[in-house]
């Protein structure tokens, strides 16, 4: 018999309360797996459990995804980004862009932006002032572009360090130590 500290799907750190809301940034095939993609997260695999849970315990409703899509319409440095990363110019409905199966359905709301952070799109979903609890992939990008303005927007956010996956062990702790400066408006559990 297994005790409830072995269950894989439990964090290794505590759940936090649950709050106004959860934010699942990017969990896409695209980040989820290193073989589909140059962005797939080493890391994904170990973490998605404890993002599934977090997502259970939220509920659809208090549940918001987040999807980067390419949009080379953007310009600027867009234009030399996906230049270098030319296989991401497909269609926002490509497979490749999917929400990992496992969270298809988790969230009541799905917000959809060409942009690494995505605090715009989600101050018209989230209320103001809201407490914002955050996991997903990849930290050390599009979940720390997410974070920092959300807590700009006056919204408390909570990172849920092992609910989250990096490009790389060392760039995920590296994002977190940075997030964690932001420290009361983020905190990381």
């Amino acid at each position: 018999m297994t005790s409830p500290s072995d269950d894989p799907r439990r964090p290794t750190t505590p759940l936090p309360a649950v709050t106004d809301r959860l934010v699942l940034v990017d969990p896409q095939v695209v980040f989820a797996d290193p073989t589909t993609s140059p962005w797939g997260s080493p890391m994904w695999a170990d973490v998605e459990p404890r993002v599934v849970a977090l997502a259970e315990r939220f509920g659809p409703a208090r549940t918001v995804t987040t999807r980067f899509v390419a949009d080379p319409s953007i310009g600027g440095s867009w234009s030399t980004y996906y230049e270098e990363w030319d296989f991401a110019l497909v269609p926002d409905e490509d497979p490749l862009y999917a929400v990992v199966p496992v969270l298809r359905g988790a969230a009541g709301t799905t917000v959809t932006a060409g942009t690494f952070g995505k605090g715009q799109v989600l101050r018209d979903v989230l209320p103001a002032g809201a407490r914002v609890t955050v996991a997903g992939v990849a930290t050390d990008c599009c979940v720390l572009s997410t974070v920092l303005p959300l807590a700009d927007a006056g919204m408390t956010v909570e990172v849920v360090a092992d609910a989250c996956a990096g490009s790389s062990v060392e760039n995920h702790e590296r994002a977190l130590e940075a997030m964690a400066l932001y420290a009361p408006q983020v905190t990381v559990v």
